[in-house]
C-alpha cells in the first residue's frame, strides 16, 4: 500500500490519511475545539491554517478549494461567514494546541486542537449586546407609556413618596 513520502504517517493508506485529517478539520471548525493525538495535531494544523486563510479570502475558488477537504456546507459557510472574518486582521497562527498528557488506554499523548479566538466568546458577546438592547428598547417603551398617561402613578413615583 502506498504511503505518503513526508510527514508523520497515521496509518493506513494515503487516501485514509486525507479523509481522517478532512474529518479532524470539519470538528474543529464546528465545535472549535479538539481533543485528538500529539501525532495527528501536529498533522491536522496546517491543514486547518490552511482552510482558515482561504476563508479569509472569501472568493468563490476558495470556497470551492476548501469544500474539496470539508465536505459539509454548513461548516464551510460557517467557516466563510464567522471564522474568516474573525481572524480578518491576524497574520496566522489560528490554532492553538495545549498538551494534556497520556491516554488511559495506550498511553498516547494527547492534546487539545483549538481556535485561537474561542467561538463561545463571541457567541457571549453577541447575547450581551442583545440583552444590553433589550433592555434599551424596554426603557424607551416605558418612557413612551410614562409620557402618554402622566396621570397614573408609576411603580417608581410610589417608591419615592414611601
Amino acid at each position: 500500500m502506498p504511503t505518503p513520502t513526508k510527514g508523520r504517517r497515521l496509518g493506513g493508506g494515503p487516501a485514509h490519511e486525507r479523509l481522517m485529517l478532512a474529518n479532524l478539520a470539519t470538528a474543529l471548525f464546528e465545535h472549535g475545539r479538539i481533543t485528538t493525538t500529539e501525532a495527528k495535531a501536529k498533522r491536522l494544523r496546517p491543514l486547518a491554517e490552511r482552510l482558515v486563510t482561504f476563508a479569509k479570502r472569501g472568493d468563490l475558488h476558495a470556497r470551492r478549494r476548501v469544500l474539496m477537504v470539508v465536505r459539509d456546507k454548513t461548516i464551510v459557510h460557517e467557516l466563510f461567514t464567522e471564522i474568516g472574518p474573525r481572524y480578518a486582521t491576524r497574520p496566522g497562527g489560528y490554532t492553538r494546541v495545549t498538551k494534556l498528557g497520556p491516554r488511559k488506554g495506550d498511553n498516547a499523548p494527547m492534546v487539545v486542537v483549538e481556535l485561537v479566538e474561542p467561538l463561545a466568546e463571541a457567541t457571549v458577546a453577541e447575547a450581551t449586546g442583545a440583552a444590553k438592547r433589550a433592555a434599551k428598547e424596554r426603557a424607551e417603551a416605558e418612557a413612551k407609556a410614562a409620557e402618554v398617561n402622566p396621570a397614573e402613578p408609576t411603580a417608581a413615583d410610589e417608591a419615592g413618596k414611601a
